[in-house]
């Protein structure tokens, strides 16, 4: 790992010290970073915890406007950082946090997910993650303080997203679920647990399954009939949302009609390579004579884990002699099956010394056993090399220049899944994709993730429907995404019902595809014959996450 060359500054120390607070205060955000100190715990979901946040914030950003940057790290440092706590207050105050329970990515679902980034190698480990175990109910109770704040104050999330989460509940209290087995399982790998601490790893598992399910019955008796019955968030909500997730400020119509736009592109790219897999085929067609290929076809998650390490591997391998310097540290990357069955793919960066590489994860349905590699490959890429993988564990190597914020916190959804898409399309122009199954997998894709800015902005800002019949709804929603996604019906809906309470979150990822393009194409304009992509790349990644503005003004500078 490259040592410290740069002395810290004024603004250094004011973002390290940032993390800090967001470690002690947030302590599932110190363990996916890699700050073990606070494992055994969790924060304070009450409303004084957010205020109490929210207040530190303020105090942080009043020391960033007072602080005078030395150079242009210090720049972008105090613009990005800046940007986002100002973002937080400004959701603070549209009262977003009193509705804040949806189907992946709330406290319903981080409470529990944090366990599965949690070392177990030793009966140490197993004792701490005990106590945290034990500390789940208090958590919960203090969420469900903020989310009946939301119901007194007329601040609620949507029915839809209340039922699916109590769907979610039962699968991880039921006697076959999450707690019930990660208790049964706990094994360090140096020998068996101590008597006395399998048993309090059981009470608190136990403990914790029953403070779900009361969580489960709040949301079904108290927050189901005060929830609201639109899934729309309304223009205002909606576009603090997508500032949120992209570090932009964008033309939410002017982007609805790209999106209709994009997404017929895609739907032609794919209908030429349809015709090159079977002659006069339409798009279905070749999906269906793929879906009979056995060469194309894995059974069971075991046999998708291993290809998934595999592929992965031979990527990092190879591109780290051609097109990329990947440092030794970076080339681990651990190829997971997520212990839940929600649906989704997803990636964990590397603690900071990287003593827990970057994971990619699979959440698969409940029911689904075949994989098709043609239609996962680039999702391979897109997680790992040169997609999130890269990008994230590049920031957390870059010692000589960021700060801890700009290395482990700092970024957007937009910088980061708009790369992995941007990789996607790096992977076929660098021949990774050759065969025509394979680009009709790229290119479903990136089909799905046009289709999800139309739907997105579509449903969230009520916008007419596309066959002019009515205004966007989750029933026309569901109806499009099955027409533009071919895969499994589990995880068409789920993924709907993501969208429906996550606004703003999907369309980041083809919207910063699109935005990291304009800025190469802005680059490449600018340096006439002296651009070269490889230095590019490194300047954009060097930089660490940041947001779409910040990444543009830097990489103009």
């Amino acid at each position: 790992m490259t040592d410290s060359t740069r002395t810290p500054t004024q603004i250094d120390t004011i973002a390290d010290a940032w993390v800090d607070t967001l470690a002690e205060q947030l302590p599932t955000l110190a363990t996916y970073i890699g700050r073990f100190e606070y494992n055994d715990r969790y924060g304070d979901y009450s409303p004084e915890g957010t205020e109490r946040l929210i207040e530190a914030g303020r105090r942080t950003l009043a020391d960033l406007e007072a602080a005078t940057p030395v150079d242009a790290i210090d720049e972008v440092t105090k613009e990005d950082l800046s940007r986002e706590i100002r973002l937080e207050i400004d959701l603070h105050d549209a009262k977003w946090h009193l509705r804040d329970l949806n189907v992946i990515a709330s406290p319903s679902q981080d409470i529990r997910s944090v366990l599965d980034l949690m070392p177990t190698d030793t009966a140490e480990d197993w004792a701490v993650i005990s106590t945290r175990l034990g500390a789940i109910p208090t958590a919960l109770e203090g969420y469900v303080q903020t989310l009946r704040q939301g119901i007194a104050e007329g601040v609620v999330p949507a029915r839809r997203q209340v039922r699916e989460v109590v769907t979610q509940i039962a699968r991880y209290t039921s006697d076959q679920g999450f707690f019930a087995t990660f208790a049964g399982d706990a094994a360090p790998a140096d020998g068996q647990l101590p008597a006395s601490l399998a048993r309090e790893l059981a009470d608190n598992a136990n403990a914790a399954r029953v403070a779900y399910d009361e969580l489960a019955a709040f949301l079904g008796t108290e927050l189901a009939p005060a929830a609201g019955e639109q899934d729309a968030v309304g223009r205002e909500l909606y576009a603090l949302q997508s500032r949120r997730f992209l570090g932009a400020s964008i033309d939410l119509d002017e982007t609805y009609d790209w999106g209709v736009e994009e997404l017929a592109r895609m739907v032609a790219e794919q209908e030429s390579i349809a015709d090159q897999i079977k002659a006069g085929a339409s798009v279905e067609e070749a999906i269906a004579i793929l879906e009979e290929d056995a060469s194309h076809k894995l059974h069971g998650t075991d046999a998708l884990q291993r290809w998934m390490q595999e592929t992965s591997d031979r990527a990092i391998a190879e591109l780290g002699r051609t097109h990329f310097d990947i440092p030794e540290p970076i080339r681990r990357l651990e190829c997971m099956i997520a212990p839940t069955k929600e649906g989704g793919i997803y990636y964990t960066g590397p603690t900071d010394d990287f003593s827990r590489p970057g994971r990619m994860w699979w959440s698969v349905p409940e029911g689904v056993e075949d994989f098709d590699t043609w239609r996962e490959l680039t999702t391979v890429y897109h997680e790992g090399v040169p997609g999130h993988h890269l990008q994230i564990a590049q920031a957390v190597y870059n010692r000589a220049e960021l700060n801890s914020w700009r290395r482990l916190l700092a970024g957007t959804s937009g910088h980061a899944e708009g790369w992995a898409l941007y990789a996607e399309r790096l992977m076929e122009q660098l021949g990774y994709l050759e065969e025509p199954a394979d680009r009709l997998g790229m290119l479903d894709g990136q089909r799905m993730r046009a289709a999800r800015v139309v739907l997105d902005i579509g449903v969230h800002l009520q916008k007419p429907r596309l066959d002019g019949e009515g205004t966007w709804d989750a029933d026309y929603a569901l109806a499009f995404m099955r027409r533009n996604v071919n895969m499994s019906d589990e995880f068409v809906q789920f993924e709907v019902n993501r969208y429906l309470g996550w606004p703003g979150q999907a369309p980041s990822y083809k919207v910063g595809q699109r935005i990291w393009e304009q800025i190469r194409d802005d680059a490449k304009a600018a340096e006439g014959d002296a651009f070269d992509i490889k230095r590019f790349h490194k300047r954009a990644l060097d930089l660490g996450g940041v947001g779409l503005d910040t990444l543009r003004s830097a990489l103009t500078a």
